[in-house]
């Protein structure tokens, strides 16, 4: 009886499986997004220190107004874009530690699921042991004895 329990589990137990795979590919999506997005990020501080190196630079020769105009105005758009880029790896990160959190979940239904059918089997194992063993005293009990003396 305990093994038909864990045979009728195996339906529940693959699709569980299923479901953790499936998270499994979404985390390893999400962290793969995070690591884009942090990479943007740091091209774009990069880029951004390199320009302002280029102020100190070419300001200490002079420029016109209309240079420092065009530099400040360059800069607001580089402010604005790592600004962007630093909002859009929070939401990739909020994503992944949805996805995370969503995995975990699932991880832990497939091992509790996977531990519930080995107590069905080791149940299932034990009764067949006595049912056996029951069996065998049984036959023990008809046989005829020969005491020796």
């Amino acid at each position: 009886m305990a093994q038909s329990r864990a045979t009728r589990l195996a339906p529940v137990v693959d699709m569980a499986e299923s479901a953790e795979r499936s998270a499994a590919q979404r985390l390893g999506h999400f962290q793969g997004q995070v690591q884009l997005a942090q990479s943007k990020l740091g091209d774009l501080e990069r880029f951004r220190a390199e320009y302002q190196q280029q102020w100190i630079e070419r300001g200490s020769h002079g420029v016109s107004g209309q240079w420092l105009m065009n530099y400040q105005h360059f800069l607001n758009q580089l402010e604005t874009a790592v600004g962007q880029q630093r909002q859009s790896l929070a939401w990739h990160e909020n994503n992944l530690n949805k996805a995370r959190e969503a995995w975990q979940q699932a991880y832990a239904r497939v091992e509790g699921l996977r531990k519930l059918v080995q107590r069905y089997v080791d149940e299932a194992r034990a009764l067949e042991d006595k049912r056996e063993q029951k069996l065998l005293d049984e036959l023990s009990q008809r046989l005829p004895r020969h005491d020796v003396y």
